[in-house]
């Protein structure tokens, strides 16, 4: 599935993988037919995805073609949103390319003959001879920024909160920033790197607030607010700015 995945769930879930290829149905929807994929998986409720690929349905094993249908005509308005919606395009990696890093932007640069990577003035410069290695080395150095900065800023916010973590590291979930388990481990998605500070602030302060709240009542928000008061300006502006990041 592309990484420019958009599903009809909580932006901080993970949907089951499906056990089986889908196969390929129409839907009648008003006034046009849609083509689409079924999908039969172990799951207990219908679930909705749009890519670059189109529409894929999974619904539970036993679950009536006609249920499913039913389903779909009534989320076509968001169908249609995400099938307008503009695509998020691959990165091509190559000296030149512009990439989006704490809101700002960074310009890559080979350094032949070198074997570091190094961020100077708007330049990520990367000590490779060609385009070859480009991707693998600048997504190692992101993920070792990244794990450095979570730590930090999840120390710095447990402390205000109260709160203690069993450890910090990195997810590369394609649709969820953040988790804290029951043991107190926080994961973090490196991609908020490529996200203004504060939304990493805000994601942190999300995890963070389960060590209170295991759900997301209105107490768990409270607790949210006392370390992000703006977290509903915030969750906006990662939901919007996601979709425009590249594809790595």
């Amino acid at each position: 599935m592309s990484s420019a995945l958009k599903q009809l769930q909580l932006p901080f879930d993970v949907s089951p993988q499906p056990e089986k290829a889908g196969r390929d149905r129409q839907v009648q929807l008003a006034g046009e037919i849609l083509n689409y994929k079924l999908v039969r998986a172990r799951r207990r409720t219908i679930a909705l995805f749009v890519d670059g690929n189109g529409v894929e349905a999974r619904a539970p094993r036993h679950a009536a073609i006609a249920n499913i249908e039913t389903f779909m005509r009534e989320k076509e308005r968001w169908i249609r949103s995400r099938l307008a919606a503009p695509r998020r395009r691959p990165i091509v990696w190559e000296a030149g390319t512009t990439l989006p890093w704490l809101g700002q932007s960074v310009t890559l640069a080979l350094r032949p003959g070198e074997n570091n990577v190094r961020l100077s003035c708007g330049l990520l410069e990367v000590g490779v001879a060609d385009g070859a290695a480009l991707r693998e080395r600048v997504l190692a150095w992101i993920r070792e920024q990244a794990l450095a900065l979570f730590r930090e800023r999840v120390a710095s916010l447990s402390r205000a909160l109260d709160v203690t973590v069993s450890g910090v590291g990195l997810s590369n979930a394609n649709t969820r920033w953040g988790s804290c388990s029951a043991s107190g481990r926080i994961r973090l998605n490196w991609r908020l790197m490529l996200l203004p500070a504060h939304l990493i602030d805000y994601v942190v302060a999300h995890e963070l607030a389960h060590r209170r709240e295991l759900n997301h009542s209105v107490r768990f928000w409270d607790v949210v607010a006392t370390l992000h008061p703006s977290y509903r300006a915030a969750r906006r502006e990662l939901s919007a700015l996601a979709k425009t990041l590249p594809e790595f």
